[in-house]
């Protein structure tokens, strides 16, 4: 199905719901130029983002982006229960009602949109870090804001703060902010984010507004810089809002496009995880695992001398597994602690890899060259009755591999 999303360039209110279809391959097309006329007919409140669908027009940033991301439910962007769809959607609602006006009020001056104010300034800026503030001690001891994984939460929330820390939100600012910072960092590196927003460069100096240096005195009470430009009546050059870059697609999705597999990723992780036995899970990975389109590889860390405690060794694990989110749609692994701390302590594992090529997780998790990778079976190398049983000993037993 076709959907077209009509919003200005650049505009934040979009920015969720289109890297809510990247998520779930959904295709949606924003027209290179923005109809004002369009949008006053499809919406009866003549306001943009408007997506238009088979079945009508659906208006409202939120509603939009709930919409797409529910065609796909296997994303898990939702949530998988009435109590996780609730919490996303208060975290939705908050970024709408608690950072957008802010955020708007600080950034719109910069880039030109709206008259500088100094009060209205000062006011946006304790707002917004009163909304981070709260939002940082939820983040204190979790990766993404509702689930394990990013939801339609973090990509409202985060969406919402693209521009402020961008532009106008420098490290002073944001330095009370460290789990703000993390969470948001990790969100705009996924695959999906970057299709759609590019590369985020966080703001190390504040972008002033036109007309705000000539205050008399700056929100933190020092005096205002007294610079001018030696060229008199010369306009200042207005920032421009940065627009999303063109999208880029990743090479596992040129691959399903151009080599399909008949292995469907997603299916084979759900019998993993609710076959009743380990033996239903392996009979059935047999029977379907796709040597041409997916390749097993043993994975050794390089630095099994250096591991200490079994805790630390336990963050490692759950690190690399956590920075390469970006291409867990193509990738299946399981990652194990082996030996005591009175011996040595070592990560090994194995992973299923779309492809015949570890390049791919490298390029998304650097952790990755700190392992060594070894072949098991793939294209041109059928797995073994060996490579059967170590595939089983890492993915199944748990007591003692090897």
């Amino acid at each position: 199905k076709q959907y077209t999303l009509h919003a200005p360039p650049g505009s934040f209110r979009a920015f969720k719901a289109l890297i809510a279809a990247e998520y779930g391959d959904v295709n949606v097309t924003v027209p290179e130029e923005f109809d004002a006329a369009a949008v006053a007919k499809l919406s009866p409140f003549g306001r943009a983002p408007v997506l238009e669908t088979e079945k009508g027009a659906i208006t409202s940033s939120n509603a939009i982006c709930r919409y797409l991301a529910a065609i796909r439910p296997e994303t898990g962007l939702l949530g998988d229960s009435v109590f996780e769809a609730a919490e996303i959607d208060s975290w939705v609602d908050f970024a709408s009602n608690e950072l957008d006006l802010p955020a708007s009020v600080w950034v719109y001056p910069v880039v030109g949109y709206m008259q500088f104010s100094q009060a209205a300034y000062e006011k946006a800026k304790a707002d917004l870090a009163a909304s981070l503030a709260a939002l940082d001690s939820h983040l204190l001891t979790r990766t993404f804001l509702v689930t394990d994984q990013v939801t339609l939460a973090d990509i409202a929330v985060a969406s919402s703060l693209v521009y402020p820390f961008k532009l106008v939100a420098d490290k002073n600012f944001l330095k009370p902010f460290t789990n703000v910072v993390r969470w948001f960092t990790t969100c705009v590196k996924q695959e999906e984010f970057i299709a759609v927003i590019g590369a985020v460069t966080m703001c190390k100096t504040e972008l002033k507004a036109p007309g705000q240096a000539a205050d008399k005195k700056a929100a933190g009470g020092k005096k205002a810089d007294k610079k001018t430009d030696k060229k008199k009546g010369k306009k200042e050059d207005k920032p421009a809002a940065p627009a999303p870059v063109k999208k880029v697609e990743h090479p596992y999705k040129i691959m399903d496009r151009e080599a399909p597999s008949t292995m469907v990723m997603d299916t084979w992780k759900k019998t993993y995880s609710n076959a009743a036995t380990y033996d239903e899970s392996m009979s059935k990975f047999w029977e379907t695992y796709d040597m041409e389109g997916f390749s097993l590889w043993h994975m050794v860390y390089n630095y099994n001398e250096e591991n200490k405690r079994t805790f630390m060794v336990s963050n490692a694990i759950a690190g690399f597994q956590q920075r390469s989110d970006e291409v867990r749609k193509w990738c299946f692994g399981v990652m194990d602690v082996l030996g005591t701390e009175e011996t040595t302590l070592e990560i090994k594992g194995v992973w299923m890899l779309r492809g015949d090529t570890t390049a791919h997780l490298i390029q998304a998790n650097d952790d990755a060259n700190w392992y060594t990778w070894t072949k098991l079976a793939g294209k041109g190398m059928p797995p073994t009755d060996e490579t059967k049983k170590i595939v089983r000993s890492y993915w199944c037993e748990e007591d003692e591999l090897e």
